[in-house]
């Protein structure tokens, strides 16, 4: 079996198919003769029947809050009803009403109140300094005793140096002029 990548229908193209199913033609032959899945023709089909046109196009995103979700998942639970007719009903995806039911079913009907925020967090990073306005002594104090830091690494190049030139004048080489 080929795997193939699922091409998105036009809405043309969605209407054409429920312009046949109207007339009369199987599920069956719309899936072999244009490349359907079986399975969303018949969920298109349903809600074009609910709907009309806008029942083809894609689902808008809701705020689903606690309340929605609690009453979403209640109603699968008692009436027994399919993700796409709870889908129908309430107008969220079946793959977020079936992410839902498996956070009621693992971790309990409270855990649909945690909101997973989605993204980095916001308090990443480095902590902000407290910048406080410095006193002149402060100022020259700190500018003093980063230039003693100056100095000492400039000592301690020369050293370094010296040492390089001490040892190429040993083996009788002369150091570079750069």
């Amino acid at each position: 079996m080929s795997t193939q990548k699922r091409k998105q229908k036009s809405l043309q193209d969605l209407l054409s198919y429920m312009y046949m199913l109207e007339d009369g033609i199987s599920f069956n032959h719309i899936h072999k003769n244009y490349g359907i899945n079986e399975a969303r023709l018949k969920v298109l089909w349903s809600r074009y029947q609910k709907e009309g046109v806008s029942g083809l196009q894609k689902c808008p995103n809701i705020k689903a809050d606690y309340a929605l979700k609690h009453d979403i998942v209640l109603d699968i639970e008692e009436n027994h009803l399919t993700l796409h007719e709870a889908s129908l009903k309430y107008g969220a995806s079946p793959q977020r009403i079936g992410v839902w039911l498996k956070i009621m079913r693992t971790e309990g009907i409270d855990a649909l109140s945690k909101c997973k925020k989605r993204g980095r967090p916001s308090h990443m990073g480095r902590p902000k300094k407290n910048i406080k306005p410095q006193s002149e002594l402060e100022k020259l104090r700190k500018e003093n005793e980063e230039l003693r830091l100056e100095v000492a690494l400039l000592k301690k190049v020369r050293a370094l140096v010296e040492e390089r030139n001490a040892r190429l004048q040993g083996i009788g080489r002369e150091p570079s002029k750069n």
